[in-house]
């Protein structure tokens, strides 16, 4: 005792003036009292250290604190001290009255934690070379007990595997501990029963599969859970202080007895018997696996440990369900039952939950054995039970039902698909649209939506799929509108504008229907949509169904009206012409722009859906919906002119407009332009087809140069091709054309030139038009063929043509300028009227010569 004594004498001139605080829940600091602080051993042991602090008033003690190893002590502007105190569960804090108190205990808890550690290392040294040199367990005796638990719980990582070895080696460990335990519990020993309870926790801890293996067999795992049961008191126990062990320990806590719970409570319910003893070991087994992981130990388990157990849960599991797959009588005696009348309503609901768990836990197997498992479940006819369940009027057996579902749609939609397609799986559809459509209250779910996707999926074979596609649009598409039209709100002002009306023509009875339900029923129209746009014109256009849809902007819930906008949304995107007349004509667009000027300025969900599809429409350039919309909605549309969305679809129209404008009303500039061009092809077009023949190349050899010149055919403006100011203006000169100077041709008579100028314009027009609609290739056939009606008239003509420019030459230009209007009056004439004019133009020719 005299160390002891000397520290406390010097430590008594070191006291330091100190101001205790405690951070209260408020995030505050609570002042505890002013004191003086030192350090001394705690309880007068040789082992510990602590701060005490001392009133200065009643010298009663403030605080009494352990000094920890941890780094969890904090140094703040020279004169605080602080830290996080595990026992307390609070922050503590000392103000010092001056820096070198501070200092002075600061230098104080380094230099304990410098020893602390120092210990600690040394320690496990020591320890460690203990252990390298164990050889075997000591023996399970009460005496022994503080040796096993140092053996098993302060192992290292590498001294685990060895204590493994050791406690799988020692065939009656576990048989001698567990007599043990049952014998301090008959003495109510609880120092005993607390060191057991930290021996099988420790085991658990080591994480081995063998050491699982034994401890939850059935021979032990009853003791090794009651050895767990110590847990409750001794968790509290330890928790707390020291100093408040007789304050908080609670007597009247309730002590949870699991040994009495699995023996009394558990009650295992067999709906069909399990003969197979090695499966009910299993079942049992898992049971009590799960128990411990979840309800006694939740706390202690590491992850690892957890993770083991899991995967040994996983393992019984798909061993119950091949023992189990693999007994044909078993299968066979649960679906007799299952199909027979005589089974009770109790019974029958017990074995339809024992399907769903044995389809769950059929998960455990691979994917080839729980495609044959199914199949041999196909065999004997789950389809017929599932749908006899879905009749049933038991909600919660229904979903049992839908689960068993899932699992074969998961594995194999086919087989599926074929039962529906058969006489007796007729009904199983419509059940399944039922389902959709009913209100299961808290367990509303999406399974029945999903069920029917995949046997609606575009992505599967063909001849199946196409005959459910028939039956669902046939018989339950209106059943969904219904709902639908049924859930909302009457509304005259807006009905007015739609040209559908309700099947059943009641417009005012209103049903109340789940939002949830109605949500279902888009996501299933849109995906119809999706898959099947062949069925839009035919079942969606025709019957009013997108009308029907948009009932849903009515309803007061928002992502209800977004649902109708995105089924809308989604049709357009097909950019189908006659679609988009739908729309337009019928106003459907009608409660969309009404929930949009409702929802204001709004930047919620429903603003950007409509907004989107706005975007949508632009950037696809869809003319028509531009149109309707701007031109009927621009109105309201206007006061949200601000939107970039809302002014870029108004350009967009304004430019589809100033195009179509351009294009329609061309100007008199374009106009005279365009038929000066056509004017001028036809020009090209003649002259290429007169020179086509051989017969009239080879004459046109013998020619003189200024024969080649071709008449200009009458302009737009109604002057005659002779006219000497056109003829000057449209022609070039050629250096023969000076010969021909003298040469003044008599005047005609003024009663007839007005009508052969009219007479010859008309016809010259008739012509151009009728080559205007000759088609291209008729054109190229009768230029490369030869084979026009008056081609012998044309080489004829010809033909004499070159006999008198050869005979008579100084008639030679009057002669040319025959021949180029016998050649361009052949051409273009097709009556008999047109031949009486060619036959004029030699004897006016030579007239005027």
């Amino acid at each position: 005792m005299g160390a002891p004594e000397k520290l406390a004498t010097s430590n008594n001139n070191s006291m330091q003036r100190v101001k205790v605080y405690r951070l209260n829940d408020d995030g505050k600091w609570d002042d505890q009292g002013t004191g003086h602080v030192t350090v001394d051993y705690l309880e007068r042991s040789s082992e510990e250290l602590s701060l005490f602090v001392i009133d200065e008033e009643d010298n009663e003690t403030l605080l009494v604190h352990r000094i920890s190893s941890d780094d969890i002590y904090r140094k703040q502007e020279d004169t605080i001290i602080s830290w996080r105190d595990s026992e307390y569960s609070s922050d503590l804090a000392l103000s010092f009255q001056e820096t070198t108190g501070c200092s002075y205990i600061w230098d104080h808890i380094c230099n304990i934690q410098r020893n602390l550690h120092f210990d600690t290392l040394r320690n496990e040294t020591s320890y460690h070379g203990a252990n390298n040199e164990l050889r075997e367990l000591p023996a399970v005796e009460l005496s022994t007990l503080p040796s096993i638990l140092k053996v098993v719980v302060d192992s290292s990582v590498t001294d685990q595997l060895c204590v493994t070895e050791l406690i799988l080696h020692d065939q009656i460990f576990f048989r001698k501990l567990m007599d043990l335990f049952r014998a301090c519990e008959d003495l109510e020993n609880k120092d005993g029963l607390h060191m057991i309870y930290k021996i099988v926790k420790g085991i658990i801890l080591l994480n081995s599969p063998q050491i699982f293996e034994k401890i939850f067999g059935d021979e032990l795992i009853m003791d090794v859970i009651g050895c767990l049961e110590f847990y409750g008191v001794c968790a509290q126990h330890t928790a707390l202080p020291d100093c408040w062990t007789n304050i908080s320990y609670d007597l009247e806590t309730p002590h949870i007895h699991h040994r009495n719970f699995l023996k009394e409570h558990v009650v295992f319910k067999e709906a069909i018997p399990i003969k197979d003893p090695l499966a009910l070991s299993k079942i049992h087994q898992t049971y009590r696996i799960g128990y411990l992981k979840d309800v006694v130990l939740p706390r202690v388990l590491d992850e690892a440990t957890i993770a083991s157990l899991n995967s040994m849960i996983h393992s019984n599991n798909g061993m119950v369900v091949t023992l189990l797959k693999d007994d044909s009588t078993f299968i066979k005696e649960l679906f007799a039952r299952l199909k027979s009348p005589n089974t009770s309503p109790d019974s029958k609901r017990n074995l339809v939950f024992f399907l769903q768990e044995f389809c769950s836990l059929s998960k455990s197997l691979q994917m080839v054995q729980q495609l044959r498992l199914f199949r041999d479940l196909v065999n004997e006819g789950i389809y017929g039970v599932i749908t006899d369940i879905l009749q049933s009027e038991d909600k919660k057996l229904v979903l049992t039902g839908t689960d068993i579902l899932i699992f074969s749609v998961n594995q194999d939609q086919t087989m599926l698909r074929s039962y529906v397609n058969r006489q007796e799986g007729g009904a199983l559809l419509g059940l399944l649209v039922k389902g959709m459509l009913t209100d299961f209250g808290d367990d509303m779910h999406c399974q029945f939506l999903e069920i029917i996707r995949s046997l609606l999926d575009s992505f599967s074979s063909g001849g199946q799929r196409d005959a459910i596609v028939e039956i669902f649009y046939e018989r339950h598409l209106d059943q969904l509108i219904n709902v639908i039209m049924s859930s909302c709100p009457p509304n005259d002002a807006a009905m007015a504008g739609h040209t559908s009306k309700n099947s059943n023509g009641n417009h005012g009875i209103q049903t109340n229907t789940k939002p949830e339900i109605l949500l279902n029923i888009c996501d299933l129209l849109c995906f119809c949509v999706l898959h099947h746009p062949y069925r839009i014109k035919c079942n969606f256009l025709l019957n009013g169904v997108v009308d029907k849809v948009l009932y849903l902007t009515r309803r007061k819930e928002k992502y209800l009206v977004v649902a109708a906008v995105r089924f809308v949304r989604t049709l357009i995107s097909h950019n189908d012409e006659h679609l988009m007349s739908y729309i337009g004509k019928n106003n459907v667009f009608r409660p969309i722009i009404d929930a949009f000027i409702r929802n204001g300025s709004r930047y919620n969900l429903l603003n950007s859906a409509i907004l989107e599809l706005f975007e949508h429409i632009r950037k696809d350039n869809l003319k028509i919906l531009l149109k309707y919309l701007v031109e009927t909605f621009w109105d309201q549309l206007v006061k949200f002119d601000s939107l970039p969305s809302i002014q870029s679809l108004k350009v967009r129209y304004d430019q589809a407009q100033e195009h179509a404008s351009n294009r329609n009303d061309p100007g008199p500039l374009d106009t005279r332009r365009r038929v000066d061009e056509r004017a001028l092809e036809k020009e090209e077009e003649d002259y290429f087809n007169g020179d086509s023949s051989d017969e009239e190349d080879s004459t046109s050899a013998l020619r003189p140069r200024s024969t080649r010149i071709r008449p200009q055919p009458g302009l737009s403006n109604g002057s005659d091709a002779s006219c000497p100011s056109t003829r000057a203006g449209g022609l070039v000169d050629y250096e023969d054309d000076e010969d021909d100077e003298d040469y003044k041709p008599p005047p005609r008579k003024q009663s007839e030139k007005p009508e052969d100028d009219e007479g010859t314009l008309e016809l010259r027009l008739k012509r151009k038009l009728l080559g205007a609609k000759e088609e291209p290739d008729l054109v190229k056939k009768r230029r490369l063929g030869g084979k026009s009606p008056k081609s012998k008239e044309i080489v004829l003509a010809t033909l004499c043509s070159t006999l008198s420019q050869a005979v008579l030459p100084a008639k030679s230009v009057a002669g040319t300028n025959d021949t180029n209007e016998i050649r361009l009056e052949e051409k273009g004439s097709a009556s008999q009227s047109e031949n009486s004019n060619v036959e004029n133009g030699p004897e006016k020719g030579v007239t005027g010569q």
